[in-house]
């Protein structure tokens, strides 16, 4: 009813429906954490950075390299499926006194980031502007300057036009970090002095080397070194190390490769990163260690192979190992086939079933295909492979006609031994979308009134979101009552409840399980007897 009534006639009010659609969440937005040649690190304002193809990382974060695995595997992720990646980049050490510096007169910048790969760059200033461009800004054509940047390894080259030292909307440190992927000021060295021409030449004449028309590196930019796993835990509150991915909405995989090719990553690191996914409902991908060389490697002195990785407990339901390695050729070293870990490609292959199939299809099969591999670095059996499966460690196996594929989709919970609700992967990536979509699809009932018309919208909405998932085919079931259900009612919600402020909403659902064992019984049947 209107809040006033004040004179005769008919009002007109709008009545909320009630309907509050709740949309799933993504599901294969994959994390890459490591060391690479260029790009934000880790406690930057701009990392994590995201990036939706491999030439989008390459941009960003510099071409493969044989010392920076996590390239390769950015790279197989996109190969095999993948649409989007968030990249940590790590950096052992002080990346701040790491950049390369170009020191002008009054006016002294550095590299956009830390690493050797600033180091070919030139910078050049030169004074060529108007004074019609100078009263545009409140300025004097003695205040600007331009400034022009070139890689002379790539010939890449950067130019900005009429920036100044003194406060205004073209101040070149603004400009630099808004519109620059090489240089950025120096924090602390602006100061209201023009920098000294290098030369009166116009920019696009400008010959590019160190005769004194433009200046080289003067502090040299340094690599990281190899990371030590507290660089990969970091600091939770600082946002540093694994925990930068704070910094971001969401993310469904975590990928954490060697930082050496022929390494492995730490246990402690991968401990740490489970229950970080227990926390953000991810998924974390193990690479098998480099020592798995066999079925019997890992299955030898009681599974101790396997025992040693220490990832167990609950949180192992938010993590899946793969073995072996696979073999591909290396295009930063002529083509020579290597060894390499295998987690930007499970990653992909996820991403590619869940676009085709949806989340709740296991990433394994002969659809399961390992695209960009020249083969796998140990052959199983079928009776290594039934070693294995057991253990909850999937295997990629080669067949003919169908080449390299998944064969395997369980979860560190996925031990026969342990009978956990959540084996296999397809059931506990389900459930995480499911969570996470009602998560924040439900935040508006926050503060309403906790009674019987709110419970009646949860169950509609929730219920909706449910059954629409019924019908792509997600649960097990021929009608809905089967297939799931919602419950919010004076039952889930008792009085003392309301009284507490909480609201329960219960929801069920009946996951599809893959069908690991297909067993086909042939019987020959008998001739037709007279009687």
């Amino acid at each position: 009813m209107p809040a006033t009534l004040s004179y005769p006639g008919v009002y007109i009010e709008e009545i909320p429906s009630g309907v509050r659609t709740i949309t799933g969440v993504a599901t294969s937005i994959t994390a890459f954490i490591g060391r690479a040649a260029k790009g934000p690190i880790d406690a930057d304002p701009d990392g994590p950075v995201l990036v939706n193809s491999y030439g989008d990382y390459e941009r960003n974060f510099g071409a493969l390299d044989p010392a920076y695995p996590m390239g390769y595997a950015v790279r197989d992720f996109y190969l095999n499926g993948g649409a989007q990646a968030i990249i940590v980049r790590l950096y052992e050490g002080d990346a701040s006194k790491a950049k390369a510096n170009f020191d002008i007169t009054n006016l002294t910048l550095e590299a956009a980031s830390a690493g050797t790969w600033a180091n070919p760059l030139r910078v050049r200033i030169d004074t060529q502007v108007s004074d019609e461009v100078a009263a545009l800004y409140g300025l004097t054509k003695g205040d600007l300057f331009n400034v022009t940047v070139r890689d002379m390894t790539s010939g890449a080259q950067e130019s900005f036009l009429n920036v100044s030292a003194k406060d205004s909307p073209r101040r070149v440190d603004r400009v630099l970090k808004a519109g620059s992927s090489l240089i950025r000021v120096k924090d602390g060295t602006l100061t209201n002095a023009v920098p000294a021409a290098m030369s009166d030449a116009p920019t696009g004449k400008t010959v590019w080397d160190q005769d004194g028309s433009s200046v080289g590196v003067k502090n040299k930019g340094v690599d990281s070194p190899a990371l030590q796993p507290g660089t990969y835990e970091g600091n939770a509150d600082d946002k540093t190390g694994m925990y930068a991915l704070k910094k971001v909405d969401l993310f469904n995989l975590l990928c954490i490769p060697a930082d050496t090719r022929g390494g492995d990553t730490d246990s402690g690191v991968y401990q740490q990163a489970m229950a970080f996914c227990v926390d953000r409902r991810a998924l974390l991908i193990v690479d098998a260690p480099a020592a798995w060389s066999s079925a019997n490697a890992i299955t030898g002195q009681n599974n101790k192979a396997l025992t040693d990785l220490n990832l167990n407990g609950t949180a192992a339901r938010n993590a899946a190992v793969f073995f072996p390695r696979v073999l591909e050729s290396d295009p930063a070293r002529q083509g020579q086939i290597d060894t390499f870990v295998p987690c930007g490609i499970i990653a992909g292959v996820m991403a590619r079933t869940d676009t085709q199939r949806g989340v709740w299809k296991a990433p394994a099969g002969l659809d399961a295909a390992l695209n960009g591999i020249q083969g796998l670095s140990v052959v199983l059996t079928d009776g290594e492979n039934g070693q294995l499966n057991p253990l909850g460690v999937n295997c990629l196996r080669s067949f003919p006609a169908s080449g390299a594929v998944v064969w395997g989709s369980r979860t560190l919970r996925g031990s026969d031994l342990l009978a956990d609700d959540y084996k296999y992967i397809p059931v506990r990536r389900l459930a995480l979308y499911i969570e996470e979509s009602l998560f924040r699809g439900t935040q508006w009932v926050v503060f309403e009134p906790n009674d019987d018309p709110l419970w009646a919208q949860i169950r509609l909405n929730v219920g909706a979101f449910m059954h629409n998932l019924f019908r792509q085919g997600a649960f097990q079931g021929k009608t809905p009552q089967d297939a799931y259900f919602v419950k919010c009612d004076s039952e889930t919600t008792t009085q003392n409840d309301i009284n507490l402020g909480i609201v329960n909403i219960v929801v069920g659902f009946a996951p599809l399980k893959p069908a690991e064992f297909v067993v086909i019984q042939l019987q020959q049947m008998a001739g037709q007897i007279q009687t």
